[in-house]
């Protein structure tokens, strides 16, 4: 368990400088440019859910994490099709809205349950989507800063909506985390009354 733990804090704290250096080039580049990184940003989150997944003792949190890995892919096939086209014309591509999953919810909130019952608030899983959380908050922070910078109508509309959907990430991670942490309070005795 402490090599994972050690893996994990060596994985995040590179996954963590490479946002801050990818934040930092996003400001200067060229258009092309910046897609490039995006891509990348979205490669390097599909490689970590996939660690994370595949190392897991957890059905539930294996589960959640293979969802996020697949997210993160969709990212990427989205993000690659406008770098091809912006390659190509030097325009972006009008943005077509995500097709959702209407189970999507429902699943999502019995893996929660599940994940809740099998790890504890201080395990790798645990660790691992604190970890997740950070990684979500600085993609968001990325996306909203290119949206609100660009001029471009198409381009403003395709990294607000990988905000917002890096948002959707956020949140149930959040979620989980929270709970996991009342879970802990309950169990240590820690709430005040």
């Amino acid at each position: 368990m402490l090599k994972f733990k050690i893996t994990l804090n060596f994985a995040v704290n590179n996954l963590l400088k490479n946002l801050i250096n990818i934040q930092y080039t996003m400001e200067s580049k060229t258009a092309i440019d910046i897609l490039k990184e995006a891509i990348l940003l979205e490669k390097r989150g599909k490689a970590f859910y996939s660690n994370v997944a595949e190392k897991s003792d957890s059905e539930a949190a294996k589960k959640i994490f293979e969802m996020m890995a697949e997210e993160e892919e969709e990212h990427i096939r989205f993000l690659s099709k406008q770098f091809a086209h912006y390659a190509k014309t030097n325009e972006f591509l009008k943005n077509e809205k995500p097709v959702e999953n209407p189970n999507e919810e429902t699943v999502l909130r019995i893996l929660s349950e599940d994940i809740k019952k099998q790890i504890s608030a201080a395990s790798f899983e645990a660790a691992a989507i604190s970890a997740a959380m950070d990684f979500e908050t600085r993609a968001v922070k990325i996306y909203s800063e290119r949206a609100a910078e660009s001029t471009d109508v198409n381009e403003k509309e395709l990294y607000k909506m990988l905000a917002d959907w890096e948002k959707t990430h956020h949140l149930l991670l959040h979620k989980l985390n929270e709970e996991l942490k009342e879970e802990i309070w309950y169990d240590n005795n820690f709430w005040p009354f």
